[in-house]
């Protein structure tokens, strides 16, 4: 099964879109990944089972993806291990100091109308656009 450029993304969202509603409907909670990933770090309880559960889907998510189209789906990364450990440490912080990731204040967040999570992607943006700005303009390098 071949996916356009333009069906790949559109099924990705709708897919995050069903999961996280499905999530609010099933189980009354908003799907922030970096929470529910905090949440299975403390000593178990009666929400680990349903925290573990929606990160093996997130994790099986490209298995199915290789079965159904027949190849891994294509991934570059043109930076070193060090920058994106040092990427992936900064984000573990934002998220933290955010009380949030983007799929919480961006998907679930939004949707809500909460002003919260409108300031958080705001802020995630801007941030974006800086370090975009700074990387493809040889500053950061």
């Amino acid at each position: 099964m071949a996916l356009t450029p333009f069906l790949a993304p559109l099924a990705g969202g709708a897919l995050i879109g069903a999961s996280a509603a499905l999530l609010l409907l099933a189980n009354g909670r908003i799907a922030g990944i970096s929470g529910i990933a905090g949440g299975l770090l403390g000593p178990p309880g009666r929400e680990t089972a349903w925290r573990a559960v929606f990160l093996a889907g997130l994790l099986l998510g490209p298995v199915l993806f290789r079965l159904a189209a027949g190849h891994w789906p294509p991934v570059e990364v043109e930076v070193s291990w060090p920058v994106l450990i040092a990427a992936g440490l900064l984000v573990g912080f934002g998220t933290r100091l955010g009380s949030g990731c983007t799929s919480g204040h961006g998907v679930c967040g939004l949707a809500r109308l909460s002003p919260r999570s409108l300031a958080a992607v705001a802020a995630f943006m801007a941030a974006a656009i800086v370090t975009v700005f700074l990387v493809r303009h040889g500053v950061a390098r």
